[in-house]
């Protein structure tokens, strides 16, 4: 059987003002293609569907495009979708009933209150001739709300732990010696690398990350979501982050995006491949480090872009350093861009090492109200630029604070 590992999709996401529909459906595209291409009997989504718990109509729609043309595309495919923290549990499953007319999962979350709720979330995955191969254990993102009763926050751990041994339980009380457990699961697992931007940090109960021991080894495969950056759990070859799809932020740029195909032999893993995901819309920077204006904007102005429709244009993150507040910043950078094809996501500024740090730090708040208007203007600016204002911009601020006490 030959299973595909995606996750964090993020459909609906904007990077800063700008939305990716279009990269997001030439990746759903991208994606129906390889399941035909490579013959895929099981998708796993492995949480973050959307970006936001309460997706726009058109993220909606791309997604329910995707999984009705997968089902027509591949018409033994299973699909077993699970809730991550930016997805609405509620929303999700929602349409669970329709869903399972093409064989599609979907699990957003569990009731602490049906003793049953792990057996729900035990899916068969079947081959192209109906017989099952594979029993999937479809664990959404974990709030402590899902948890039993009396496990609290600070339990948090070790209840996310009890409930994977649970359904583990099941799947085994159910399988036969040739068929293989998978598990999904939407978490931090211990020594995993953040992407800080865009990874929205789960931490409950003072719990950062769940132990790699939370998967036994009776489990083959864990197919992981949460983190962007592709990576293997405790270096296990079978516990994977397949990561995003597509880059949520400049400091993913480098990542090397990809889906997961794994293909399993009776009950175990045979081979795990990475398919790598064709990037539509590039991410630049100019300057690679901070740069003063005047180098900045030479090469802003010599920067050479193929021209390309205004939804596939390179987002572009500039970079600047500079020694004093420089008001027509924007202004100057987007007359250096004038006529190329490129979409300004962000300015980045940096300022040189203040000095005045430490001095100002070690001020009590007694003595800063102790300063008068025009000391306090003057410290900060030297804490915030490395150099004390110039005096015409003194003068500025010493009309304001008159006109300010003359009101």
């Amino acid at each position: 059987m030959r299973l595909l590992h995606t996750s964090d999709w993020h459909l609906g996401q904007s990077l800063h003002q700008f939305e990716r529909s279009a990269e997001h459906g030439i990746f759903l595209d991208w994606l129906l293609h390889t399941l035909e291409a490579e013959a895929i009997d099981a998708l796993l989504v492995a949480g973050d569907i959307f970006d936001h718990a309460n997706p726009s109509a058109q993220a909606q729609g791309q997604f329910y495009r995707f999984l009705s043309e997968a089902r027509r595309r591949v018409p033994h495919l299973n699909m077993v979708m699970i809730a991550g923290n930016h997805d609405s549990p509620a929303r999700l499953e929602a349409a669970a009933p329709l869903l399972a007319l093409v064989d599609a999962g979907v699990y957003g979350q569990l009731e602490r209150d049906d003793p049953d709720a792990v057996e729900r979330i035990l899916h068969p995955l079947r081959d192209a001739e109906g017989q099952i191969r594979a029993w999937c254990i479809a664990m959404p993102f974990l709030r402590p709300a899902d948890l039993p009763r009396g496990v609290g926050e600070e339990a948090y751990l070790g209840g996310v732990g009890a409930l994977y041994q649970q359904a583990l339980a099941r799947a085994e009380a159910r399988r036969s010696p040739d068929q293989a457990i998978i598990a999904l699961g939407h978490c931090h697992v211990a020594g995993g690398q953040v992407s800080e931007e865009s990874e929205r940090r789960i931490l409950i109960g003072g719990a950062e990350a769940l132990p790699a021991s939370i998967f036994p080894p009776s489990i083959a495969y864990v197919a992981l979501g949460h983190l962007h950056l592709p990576q293997q759990v405790a270096g296990d070859p079978t516990r994977r982050y397949c990561g995003s799809p597509l880059p949520m932020s400049f400091s993913e740029r480098n990542y090397p995006h990809q889906v997961l195909v794994v293909d399993l032999a009776g009950a175990a893993v045979k081979e795990v491949r990475s398919l790598r995901v064709p990037r539509p819309v590039q991410l630049l920077t100019v300057p690679a480090q901070p740069a003063p204006l005047t180098e900045v904007l030479a090469a802003l102005r010599a920067l050479d872009v193929a021209p390309m429709p205004d939804a596939l244009q390179p987002y572009l993150l500039v970079r600047v350093l500079l020694t004093h507040p420089e008001p027509s910043l924007r202004v100057q950078i987007e007359q250096a861009l004038a006529g190329k094809p490129v979409r300004l996501a962000r300015i980045e500024t940096r300022y040189p090492a203040r000095e005045a740090q430490s001095e100002l730090q070690a001020r009590s708040v007694d003595e800063l109200h102790a300063l008068a208007p025009q000391d306090f203007f003057d410290r900060l600016y030297t804490h915030r630029f490395g150099n004390a204002p110039s005096a015409e911009l003194q003068a500025a601020f010493a009309e304001l604070v008159d006109a300010s006490n003359a009101a």
